[in-house]
Formats: C-alpha cells, sequence, structure tokens
C-alpha cells in the first residue's frame, strides 16, 4: 500500500514500500543417485593418495559429503567397501587390458602377448597401490569376491591362450610350453610388484625410466622365446 507524507515545502510525496532483499534459496540436501558409486569412487582417490590403509568408510562418507551413517546402507564394514574398490580396480585394469587387444595386428599372437603384457605393465606401474589393492590377498576376503576371482582367471587364461596360440602358429622355440607361460605371468606380475615395493632405486632404475625399462623387459623376454628366423 502507498502512503502520501507532506514534504518540507509542503508538497505531498508518495511513499514507496521498501523492498524486501530476495532470500537466497535454503540449500538442498545432499543428494547422490548413486550413492554407492559415488563412494567407491571416493574410496579408490584415498587408495591413490594413501595406500589402502588411508581408506575408512568415515572418510569415504565425508568426501561423498553424505552422513557416517549414510553409507552402510551399502557397506556395512570396511572389508566390503574394500572389496567393492578392487572389483571397480579389476574392471578399470581389464578394460585397459581389451582396449590395448583391441588395437594388436590380426593373426600375430606373439603380437598380441606382448600388447596384452605392456598394458598389463603400463596400468600396473601408471596405478601402482589400485593394482597392490587386486593383488594383494590380505586387504579383503578374496573368497568372496567370486567376480574378482573369476575375472583374474580369466586374464590368466587369455595370456596362458595367447601363448598357446604362439606355440601353434610356430611363433615360440621348442620348450615347454608351461613353463613359458609361467615366464610370461611372473615377468609382469613380478616386475609390477618391484615397483609397489620400492625395489627399483636398489637397481639403479629412476621412477621416469620404469615404463621404459618394463618395455625393454618385455622385448627381452620375447626376443627369448621367439623361433629364430
Amino acid at each position: 500500500m502507498r502512503r502520501s507524507v507532506k514534504s518540507s515545502a509542503g508538497k505531498s510525496a508518495v511513499v514507496r514500500p521498501r523492498r524486501r532483499a530476495a532470500r537466497a534459496p535454503a540449500p538442498k540436501p545432499y543428494h547422490h543417485g548413486d550413492l554407492r558409486r559415488v563412494l567407491v569412487e571416493a574410496a579408490l582417490q584415498l587408495v591413490g593418495e594413501g595406500g589402502a590403509d588411508a581408506v575408512s568408510v568415515r572418510e569415504a562418507a565425508r568426501r561423498a559429503g553424505v552422513s557416517p551413517g549414510a553409507p552402510f546402507r551399502h557397506f556395512p564394514s570396511r572389508d566390503a567397501l574394500m572389496q567393492a574398490v578392487a572389483e571397480e580396480a579389476q574392471r578399470r585394469f581389464r578394460a585397459e587390458i581389451e582396449a590395448a587387444l583391441a588395437g594388436a595386428p590380426a593373426g600375430d599372437p606373439l603380437g598380441r602377448f606382448r600388447c596384452l603384457g605392456l598394458a598389463y605393465l603400463r596400468w600396473a606401474m601408471r596405478n601402482p597401490t589400485h593394482f597392490e589393492v587386486i593383488s594383494s590377498r590380505r586387504l579383503f576376503d578374496h573368497d568372496r569376491a567370486a567376480a574378482i576371482s573369476s575375472d583374474n582367471a580369466e586374464l590368466i587364461a587369455l595370456t596362458e591362450q595367447t601363448l598357446a596360440e604362439a606355440f601353434v602358429a610356430g611363433q615360440l622355440r621348442p620348450a615347454d610350453l608351461k613353463q613359458i607361460q609361467i615366464a610370461g605371468r611372473a615377468l609382469v606380475y613380478g616386475f609390477a610388484r618391484m615397483n609397489i615395493d620400492g625395489h627399483f632405486p636398489r637397481w639403479g632404475l629412476a621412477a621416469p625410466e620404469a615404463e621404459q625399462t618394463a618395455e625393454a623387459i618385455l622385448d627381452l623376454f620375447i626376443e627369448g622365446i621367439a623361433k629364430r628366423r
């Protein structure tokens, strides 16, 4: 409602009511459409920053922006959260290998083995803490992680099959195929573990050289098992 007042000159002036400043909308409660996924991502970040020991359900909840009790609907314990972290890390690991194999040369099993080995080593070198999660049996209950065990078995079988195909194709020197398969697995796994366990400095290997060295020793192994032309 408008009202008139007399000015000092005796004239009437219209006084307009003051407008109230617009209030900022009240903040909405934080809500995740997929809280489970966000918690796993938060835990993966914690692993990447401080290793598996840095992970707790409470800290994952804090990073996700939810109450400390919210995660327990999805993860009743830290072990359950770590298993989910391992499953996601394993999925990313597998995706890296499959992407590399998609570009591998057709009709060249030994070339495919090289692509597989390089993808394995590069992912493990670039994601050492995540690789440790999926390669160590102390961080979660492997016996209950059927998906991880199955996926790991498939990767081992893929390595064995690739080398078996190279053997049948006459690409390998006459030797015990099973020993070659085990040696190939030991090479990539062992090099990745040496990186995690901090062995490279004592061998005079600087961090920036690690990937290049990984590729070189893989080629050295392939040269040793390949049939000479």
